[in-house]
């Protein structure tokens, strides 16, 4: 395996000058399905990095149920770094899936909560919940639901409202919850993704607002109720649910509604400063996974050698 199996590990970083750059220069539908599958990748590679250290580490340990020649020196030398590297990456690899159990709980949670709390109501699309609170959020489920308070409706102009159910049925129909809950997982698995969950956190809402500006057929409606929800909304119950004011740079999502529509490119000219660093993530995602793949494959044959027939 070599120092290779580590490469998943940091090559994360790869992806943080697309990060950036996405949010303002991709359209949003592109930006957050490229930021999405990149830091999938890219997660699923350095939690199979930790996993393979894993086993080189417990391959160490006296007592463990592998075959003894797994520890034989053979093994050790040509695994490089086993017993730091090794041992270390089993209490980091118990920590990520429990971060990521963790958060995987927390949205079923929040799901079941939300929708125990329209028990009762009318089985309608949109559910209106008598609470001055003013928030509004899309439910997804078997029944997808968009969910919206009488204070918010009250705080809003009938133009605004219609803004703000065209915005929340994107998040709907364009299924914004499995995007924000992909990236969560992936940031849980490896902190250096977190940029890219930020960037989607922000993209998602980005998307659903140009969606809507086309439905409703004013961007800046669009842009005034965004504004005004965000000044009297609370956010949404997690990050995971998309919301019509989520947290998060609202002045930016505002200032974009009131320029030009983004370009609707699916992947940036080459020759930009964005399609540099999308070209850039898309090797570092890429070595990652020929990273993993190999040091995969060079310890099922190392070990498989050092196995008793």
């Amino acid at each position: 395996m070599g120092v290779f199996v580590f490469l998943p590990l940091v090559l994360p970083l790869t992806a943080w000058p697309v990060a950036r750059l996405a949010e303002h220069h991709l359209h949003p539908r592109a930006a957050t399905w490229l930021l999405t599958g990149v830091a999938a990748v890219l997660a699923v590679c350095s939690t199979l990095c930790l996993a393979l250290l894993m086993v080189v580490g417990t391959a160490q340990l006296p007592g463990n149920p592998l075959p003894d020649g797994w520890s034989d020196a053979e093994v050790r030398e040509a695994v490089p770094y086993d017993e730091i590297a090794g041992k270390a990456a089993i209490p980091a690899l118990i920590a990520v899936l429990a971060s990521c159990a963790r958060a995987a709980w927390r949205h079923h949670r929040v799901l079941r909560r939300a929708g125990r709390a329209l028990a009762g109501l009318p089985a309608t699309p949109v559910a209106v919940l008598p609470d001055e609170a003013p928030y509004a959020y899309a439910l997804p489920g078997r029944r997808d639901r968009i969910v919206v308070t009488t204070g918010m409706l009250a705080a809003l102009s009938a133009p605004e409202r219609r803004a703000l159910f065209a915005h929340e049925r994107v998040h709907l129909t364009a299924h914004h919850h499995r995007f924000l809950l992909a990236v969560q997982l992936a940031a849980r698995a490896n902190p250096f993704l977190r940029p890219l969950r930020s960037a989607v956190l922000y993209t998602a809402e980005r998307w659903a607002d140009e969606e809507a500006a086309v439905r409703v057929g004013s961007r800046r409606i669009v842009a005034r109720a965004v504004g005004r929800a965000a000044l009297v909304s609370r956010g949404t119950p997690t990050a995971t649910l998309a919301g019509f004011a989520a947290p998060g740079p609202v002045p930016r999502r505002v200032a974009a509604l009131l320029g030009p529509p983004p370009a609707a490119s699916l992947w940036p000219p080459a020759f930009t400063a964005v399609g540099v660093a999308a070209w850039g993530a898309a090797a570092g995602t890429t070595a990652s996974a020929l990273s993993s793949a190999n040091s995969a494959l060079t310890l099922f044959f190392i070990l498989e050698a050092a196995t008793p027939l």
